[in-house]
């Protein structure tokens, strides 16, 4: 199970709470990234992009928007016409 499908199965009290621990989280590595503390840096892009994953799910569900089942089929293009101008 992915991370946002994990996300989606979660209650709007429960989004509320990982929302919180994951600000609390990032907040906590700013400081020690900002000290040179934090091992591996790039878990602070993770921890931005799950809480817009957890704020994604929040304004859909505000906006009462259809879950969104993986990626969505690209629409075909328009086949292009021969005739250009001369």
């Amino acid at each position: 199970m992915n991370r946002a499908a994990m996300i989606h199965d979660l209650t709007d009290a429960e989004l509320l709470t990982k929302l919180a621990d994951l600000r609390q989280e990032l907040f906590n590595l700013r400081f020690q990234h900002a000290t040179g503390q934090v091992k591996n840096p790039l878990i602070l892009n993770t921890l931005k992009k799950d809480i817009a994953r957890v704020m994604t799910v929040m304004k859909e569900r505000e906006m009462k928007l259809p879950r969104n089942e993986g990626k969505s089929k690209a629409k075909a293009k328009p086949a292009a016409t021969s005739g250009g101008k001369k």
